[in-house]
């Protein structure tokens, strides 16, 4: 079983990793790449990513839905949710609702300002479930199905890939890798999901990756609802999406001096520039002592 201090470090870069998709997905861009090699950790050990040559833009517009705090039927009204992807229990909003609060003598409670449906605040809906690519972009070990079919495919794409982060972040290898591109397809394709026997992930984490590993997109989690679900995972019990930029990172990089590595850089470039300038000297020296050139002028 992995310790916790690893378990914790996982749930904090994955914390970030999930607030960083659902602002992109919130601006209408599918990242589709997402992997170790475009994730940068900054000096203050919180996360960026890089890399968006593969993005893709469309259009959304993010919207406030009810919460779906129980399997009723006026929360299909909306269009957005419905009851195969509602969960219980009331959603932690994704953002600030800001207002300016009356004095204490005037205030009035929270569902006065019409935020509150049935005891809960609303959702926010920022998930781009319209767009379609038929491009064929990715790296081979997190592509997701849908995109080696060549069905077509949206921003669930982004959501598989973010469980195939998950699980090598956490065993350190990707699920579907075969002996080359060709078998890795094939594996992202035919095979079901397996987990090592070592080291062992704790439950919530395989179910988490379960969840976003499912072969047909609209089954898979998040598919509708975006991070506002991924969020309500048990996996990501206790954290405070509010404050986790201002958290404490579990790693803060300490800072390393590249001036000896540069050194040595300028001395070899030196040394070869000056190997390349005693060559043209001597080619131009025997030049002019050959009468087999003929003297011209540069004009």
């Amino acid at each position: 079983m992995l310790n916790n201090e690893i378990f914790v470090s996982c749930r904090f870069y994955c914390s970030e990793i999930l607030l960083a998709m659902e602002y992109l997905h919130m601006l209408g861009i599918v990242y589709r790449d997402l992997k170790p090699e475009n994730i940068l950790v900054r000096d203050n050990g919180h996360i960026m990513l890089s890399d968006f040559d593969l993005s893709l833009r469309c259009s959304v517009s993010p919207t406030l839905v009810k919460s779906s705090s129980a399997h009723i039927s006026t929360t299909t009204s909306i269009g957005i949710l419905d009851n195969e992807h509602a969960v219980q229990g009331c959603m932690q909003p994704s953002s600030f609702f800001p207002r300016i609060l009356p004095s204490k003598r005037n205030r009035k409670s929270k569902s006065d300002f019409g935020l509150m449906v049935g005891g809960c605040l609303p959702e926010l809906m920022a998930e781009p479930t319209n767009v379609r690519s038929m491009s064929f972009v990715g790296t081979h070990e997190y592509l997701a199905p849908e995109i080696v079919r060549g069905e077509g495919h949206g921003s669930a794409v982004d959501w598989w890939t973010f469980g195939i982060f998950l699980y090598e972040l956490l065993y350190g290898t990707t699920p579907f890798k075969g002996n080359g591109n060709r078998a890795t397809l094939f594996n992202v394709v035919g095979q079901p999901l397996r987990f090592p026997d070592h080291p062992s992930a704790s439950p919530v984490a395989r179910d988490l990756i379960r969840g976003l590993l499912v072969k047909e997109p609209h089954k898979r989690i998040a598919y509708k609802r975006g991070a506002t679900e991924i969020k309500q995972h048990p996996f990501f019990e206790g954290v405070n999406w509010a404050l986790i930029r201002s958290s404490t990172p579990p790693i803060i990089p300490e800072p390393f001096d590249f001036s000896q590595y540069v050194s040595k850089e300028i001395v070899v470039a030196a040394a070869d520039n000056k190997k390349i300038v005693d060559i043209v000297s001597d080619k131009n020296s025997k030049m002019q002592h050959d009468s087999s050139y003929e003297d011209f002028e540069y004009f």
